[in-house]
């Protein structure tokens, strides 16, 4: 069973599974908005894309990303998303890695002050 929904000022996020050595997300993302860009040292990240439209940006790279679209986020790697769609962008993010706390998150850009 999920947690309650993590509100932020993008969307949200839902934890649907916490285990040792992997943790699993809904990740939602309101239209015209984006999450920091950021990277981790202690876990790498694999985007499944449910439905809406957007961008990934990994390393510099970016890649437009729609439902049926995985994208594999590697241990340091500076990455975002943003939603450039007319509807919630949703994806389910499985983390592994050593830890999974949101402590984990080095910001390198923010829409929202938290640099």
């Amino acid at each position: 069973m999920s947690e309650d929904p993590s509100h932020r000022p993008w969307g949200y996020y839902e934890v649907l599974l916490d285990e040792a050595s992997y943790k699993v997300k809904r990740i939602v993302v309101s239209p015209g908005k984006r999450l920091s860009l950021q990277r981790h040292r202690r876990r790498q990240e694999h985007w499944f894309f449910v439905a809406g439209q957007g961008v990934v940006t990994v390393d510099g790279q970016e890649r437009p990303v729609g439902a049926a679209v995985a994208v594999d986020i590697p241990l340091g790697a500076a990455h975002r998303v943003a939603n450039c769609g007319e509807h919630p962008l949703v994806f389910i993010e499985v983390q592994t890695g050593s830890y999974f706390g949101e402590d984990d998150i080095e910001r390198f850009a923010d829409d929202y002050g938290r640099v």
